[in-house]
């Protein structure tokens, strides 16, 4: 620029270009007089923007704490038999999906979840804390597609029993941090589970001795991300990786060794160890990272106890020497912890973790993958959810509930009516739920209006059923209870309103007695019995004549006399005849062993009064057509061969009611269900079980066939059980039946699952839409609270009409029937007499 002219350079930008040198000294020596007089303002308002400007991240961060604790949860899993290896891998990777968007982590932060292994004496839990900002759904569902068969519970977290350690306890413990660079990696790779050295720390524990390890974990962010790469590059450049040595580098540039320049980026030319550092790194940057947290404590709540007692401190130490097995690249190191307790009970993400890739998290957080491993509860058997085509309850779609899915979020399963013709096979030790879900079954029918017979050998199912049925229902409730034999309903197994029925019911009475005394029962004996009934049935079909007629048509001439005159049947004629001809001494042999059964049977007011007493006060058809009978037959008080003969009777009873309907049109016929708990006692009819059970679909009576363990079933009931009854529901079984029951449930689940399955827990192998579905487990819902007062308003009701109290003669129906409350309606039914 040209100065010749003396003109002085006036503008800013002049003089800066003019004399640059000049500007600056001129602007440092502004800034020095300024200085001294504003200089401490200055410095005071950095300072208190500083102290603001913490002080409200802290106060922010410190309400993101607050909100991750309110309504948090905690989630108690249960490592199934098996676990799969890759589980743990495959859960970290898949809550990576925990990230929030940049904007949603700028108000409300990023939340973390804490995976926590907690000893006692009583052995070692495995809990998963999650936040209240994080459905817990979302971390069940992930858990359960990790590790197939995992059982979960979830509680409030507030509680003071999910403390990882209880907080009034003595405690002492510490933190555990990545000693070298977070980039480089642990080691991930195992021939076995490296849990073992924590589990062995932490065994054998005291009564009042506590130890936990919590592990807090969250997705990292893309700067951290980035951030992370950055040192891997420089790992390979030798550059510095931490902000001390890019500033030592800013002033001593020719300190450091010039980076190694590669081809392409490889590590050629590279110290082999740093080769193979870098190599790990680059590796552990290139997927998911997750910032962690790593704490542990051991604890005493034994009065004296000091946090700095030897047993403690060493405790401690050993918690810490087992995360030694980690050493690889990089291992962890111990950083003290003040009040331990408290602090992992507070489960609060402060400041920054360490990275650590979603493998190397799931080498210190996971199931124990030893199918032995020391005092770790399991799942005893898989949990498997219900495949597609499971419906579930819905009363007005005819589709009654079976329980519901214990895996993931727990929902309602159902059976439809129309599969409930498929009948249902339940087999489960006493307790298992084997009531629970029958009862559930029956009040859905009997909501629905659909007829229903249920016969309970033990009794306290139907003391169940009375107590929670609708009050709708007890006029048309037919009630047997061998605890009320005052006045008992009658059931008239030898009266038929049909001529043409006649056979089938002597041959149902007849193979009923020679099947339960079938030791005992020859073919002399059937023949009597057989006579007797048919002629008796004959003689008087309308119900006049009853089983206690038997004794007096084979002892006494006079009857005998007046009910075979009127025999037409030559066969029949010719028993008869061939009878009279024999002598006392000879009838007496011969009827012998009939009388003295029938005799042991008939003996009993019970028995008599509602078996063998006159015609039928029920109408077992109307029952099938959307009454309900409940039969409460207790063994212990009518003993066993009794209740086999009145229930045995009862289901032919039903079972003649069913086949009537063949009379009718398919679409005609009303559903219906047969309930037998210990069924084995009942199915007794003259017929293979096969096709009683494939009949029975057609006249659409769904059987639930129960029973206790395979043994009690004889070979041709347990085969046509096995091959007809399609729905299975399986609760605990025996190891030997667990082997035979499998081949309904494989491949999903196998005998271990069906003999170590919990509580209420079932497998289940359901027919749906008429196809068999692959098995899963569930759990049975609990019955509804009783209704007070309706046990005995139903047996009021139910006793008026249908009860008929017993007098000095029973061969009519005209004794008084108890009397009826207000609100039953004995005209519901018209009486079968």
């Amino acid at each position: 620029m040209n100065t010749s002219t003396g003109i002085a350079p006036t503008g800013p930008l002049t003089r800066l270009l003019v004399d640059p040198g000049a500007v600056l000294r001129q602007f440092g020596h502004t800034i020095a007089q300024d200085g001294r007089f504003a200089g401490p303002a200055v410095a005071a308002a950095v300072l208190l923007a500083a102290a603001g400007f913490l002080a409200a991240r802290a106060r922010i961060r410190a309400r993101w704490q607050a909100a991750y604790r309110e309504n948090a949860r905690i989630i108690t899993v249960l490592a199934p038999p098996r676990v799969d290896i890759h589980g743990a891998e495959a859960l970290w990777s898949h809550l990576l999906g925990l990230l929030r968007p940049p904007r949603a982590r700028l108000f409300s932060g990023q939340p973390h979840i804490g995976f926590e292994y907690c000893f006692t004496r009583a052995g070692a839990s495995i809990r998963v804390w999650v936040p209240g900002t994080v459905p817990p759904q979302m971390i069940e569902r992930a858990i359960s597609a990790a590790w197939p068969g995992a059982h979960t519970t979830t509680a409030d977290a507030a509680t003071a029993d999910f403390a990882p350690v209880p907080i009034s306890a003595a405690a002492t413990g510490g933190r555990l941090v990545l000693a070298r660079s977070e980039v480089l990696p642990i080691q991930t790779k195992y021939d076995v589970d490296p849990l073992r050295p924590l589990l062995g720390a932490c065994a054998s524990l005291g009564g009042a001795e506590y130890a936990a390890v919590q592990i807090l974990a969250r997705p990292v962010t893309g700067r951290r991300a980035r951030q992370a790469r950055r040192k891997v590059r420089l790992l390979r450049g030798g550059g510095a990786d931490t902000p001390a040595q890019r500033i030592l580098d800013a002033f001593t540039p020719g300190a450091r060794r010039a980076p190694v320049k590669t081809q392409g980026g490889g590590t050629g030319g590279m110290d082999p160890a740093q080769a193979a550092q870098y190599r790990a790194a680059s590796a552990k940057a290139a997927g998911g990272l997750w910032d962690v947290r790593v704490a542990y404590a051991a604890a005493s709540s034994e009065p004296g106890e000091r946090e700095s007692s030897p047993r403690l401190r060493g405790r401690a130490h050993q918690i810490a020497s087992a995360f030694s097995v980690y050493s690889g690249a990089n291992w962890f190191a111990r950083k003290r912890l003040s009040d331990p307790a408290p602090v992992l009970a507070a489960r609060a993400f402060h400041g920054r973790g360490h990275l650590l890739a979603a493998a190397e998290l799931a080498v210190i957080a996971h199931l124990p993958t030893d199918p032995g491993a020391a005092g770790i509860e399991r799942a005893g058997a898989a949990s498997i959810a219900p495949p597609p085509g499971i419906l579930a309850p819905n009363p007005e779609e005819g589709i009654k509930p079976i329980g519901t899915t214990d895996t993931g979020i727990a929902r309602p399963v159902g059976l439809a009516v129309a599969d409930a013709r498929h009948h249902l096979h339940v087999m489960g030790a006493t307790g298992s739920g084997k009531s629970t879900l029958m009862t559930h079954m029956l009040l859905d029918d009997v909501q629905a209006g659909r007829g229903a017979i249920v016969v309970d050998p033990k009794g306290d199912m139907i003391v169940d059923i009375l107590s929670r049925l609708p009050a709708s229902v007890a006029s048309r409730t037919v009630l047997f209870d061998a605890d009320d034999p005052a006045c008992p309903p009658r059931l008239n197994v030898l009266q038929c309103d049909q001529v043409d029925d006649r056979d089938m019911v002597v041959d149902n009475v007849t193979g009923i007695f020679s099947r339960i005394f079938r030791a005992y029962w020859g073919p002399r004996t059937d023949d009597v019995f057989r006579a007797a009934c048919l002629t008796l049935l004959t003689n008087d079909p309308s119900g006049n004549s009853h089983l206690g007629d038997v004794a007096d048509l084979l002892t006494n001439p006079v009857v005998r006399a007046r009910k075979t005159a009127g025999i037409t049947d030559p066969v029949l004629k010719g028993f008869w005849e061939s009878y009279e001809q024999l002598t006392e001494a000879n009838r007496a042999s011969i009827i012998g062993p009939l009388m003295n059964k029938l005799r042991a049977f008939l003996l009993r007011s019970f028995v008599r009064n509602s078996i063998a007493s006159g015609p039928s006060s029920f109408d077992m058809g109307q029952v099938l057509d959307g009454g309900l009978l409940l039969a409460r037959i207790p063994k212990g008080i009518l003993g066993e061969q009794t209740t086999q003969l009145i229930g045995s009777l009862i289901v032919a009873k039903a079972w003649q009611g069913a086949s009537k309907r063949a009379r009718i049109p398919q679409s005609q016929r009303i559903d219906c269900s047969l309930y037998l708990d210990e069924g084995q006692n009942f199915l007794n009819l003259p017929y293979p079980v096969e096709d009683i059970i494939a009949e029975a679909r057609g006249y659409r009576l769904s059987l639930t066939f129960a029973h206790q363990n395979l043994a009690q079933l004889p070979k041709d009931l347990r085969e046509g059980i096995s091959a007809n009854a399609r729905t299975k529901v399986f609760f605990n079984a025996s190891p030997e039946d667990a082997r035979e029951l499998e081949r309904h449930t494989s491949p999903l689940l196998h005998a271990h699952d069906l003999s170590h399955l919990g509580v209420y827990q079932a497998a289940a192998r359901l027919v749906a839409a008429g196809e068999e579905k692959p098995a899963f487990t569930l759990r049975t819902t609990p019955l509804p609270p009783a209704i007070p007062g309706r046990d005995r308003f139903i047996r009021e009701v139910a006793r008026a009409a249908f009860g008929r109290a017993p007098g000095p003669t029973d061969d009519t129906d005209t004794q008084d029937a108890a009397p009826a409350p207000a609100e039953a309606d004995p005209r519901f039914w018209p009486e079968a007499d």
